[in-house]
């Protein structure tokens, strides 16, 4: 596991820890990795929409799937 630290401006932190409150979350750090997580998939799937060779799939059957369906 990686260890990463940042400086939030104060309104961004503010903001964080109203949305940590809100899901029960006691520690800032917990939200503040959901966000980037969820910020990281957001940016990934942008990525992959603008380079559809470039996208990953867990199921290689779907892969095999897609392929014919270019083909077509």
């Amino acid at each position: 596991m990686a260890r990463i630290e940042i400086d939030l401006p104060d309104e961004l932190r503010d903001d964080l820890r109203k949305v940590a409150d809100a899901l029960g979350f006691h520690l800032l750090s917990e939200a503040a990795l959901i966000a980037i997580a969820d910020w990281t998939a957001r940016r990934k799937a942008e990525l992959d929409d603008r380079d559809p060779s470039q996208r990953y799939f867990v199921n290689e059957a779907l892969d095999e799937l897609i392929a014919k369906q270019i083909k077509k």
